[in-house]
């Protein structure tokens, strides 16, 4: 100690620059450390990746403009001034950064919020697609196109958003007009035997068969089945080729 005193002695004129030095270093191992202790935290809380990222930044960017002031002071620089330098800055990149504080606001609600997370496939700002990643500014898609769209977040957030990944099960509803010549109890019979031999429709909630509207030219025949999430697509379009197949071979005319 005596000798660490001794060399802050002797390097006086140098005293304070190698203090701003060791605080701006220290500061930078602390940030790390409070960093990572933030990760572990979250991990084992399994807070989503998102809201880690953004947490850890957030923090990181606070701790090292604390340790940059702090050592600038240590330098005799006045740290009020800068402070307010850096406040009057702050205001006039603000107002000619709108469109992107709207964003950054959107996404802050994204995160905190979680009306989606990554692996949601959703419909939002006109546009469908698996979330890939929900950023400051952004948010990723990944289409069934296999496309990537980058979306604004306040589009995300200004309209309806549907999240199809919320729950298991989902609906399903097809429209059948058949001719006025069509006997009813044969068209119901029918569409029942389908359902009866489709594995993926499930028993419970138990499927629904109904005249919905009688047109000008055709009966509207509704069809209700609920499907595990992941057999929407095979169900939809599978069973209407089902339908198709088996009124032709019962001579039901289809409208």
């Amino acid at each position: 100690m005596d000798q660490i005193i001794g060399f802050f002695e002797t390097y006086h004129p140098f005293r304070h620059l190698l203090f701003a030095i060791l605080i701006l270093v220290l500061g930078h191992w602390l940030m790390k450390l409070v960093t990572r202790w933030l990760e572990r935290v979250m991990a084992r809380a399994q807070v989503e990746p998102t809201v880690t990222r953004f947490i850890t930044h957030v923090g990181s960017v606070i701790l090292l403009t604390a340790v940059v002031i702090i050592a600038l002071g240590e330098l005799g620089i006045q740290t009020t001034s800068l402070l307010a330098l850096l406040s009057a800055a702050g205001l006039a990149i603000g107002l000619a950064l709108q469109g992107s504080l709207t964003n950054f606001a959107a996404g802050l609600l994204l995160i905190l919020f979680r009306p989606i997370k990554q692996g949601d496939f959703i419909a939002a700002a006109g546009v469908e697609g698996t979330v890939q990643d929900v950023q400051i500014l952004t948010t990723t898609l990944h289409t069934v196109d296999n496309l990537r769209l980058t979306v604004p977040n306040h589009k995300i957030m200004e309209g309806t958003i549907t999240n199809y990944s919320v729950t298991p099960t989902r609906r399903i509803q097809l429209t059948v007009r058949v001719s006025y010549d069509a006997d009813l109890q044969q068209v119901k019979h029918v569409l029942a035997a389908l359902i009866a031999a489709e594995p993926c429709i499930l028993k419970e909630p138990a499927p629904f068969i109904g005249v919905s509207a009688l047109g000008e030219s055709s009966v509207d025949v509704v069809v209700q089945v609920w499907v595990q999430r992941a057999d929407v697509r095979q169900v939809r379009f599978g069973f209407l080729e089902q339908i198709k197949l088996a009124f032709d071979q019962h001579g039901i005319r289809i409208s």
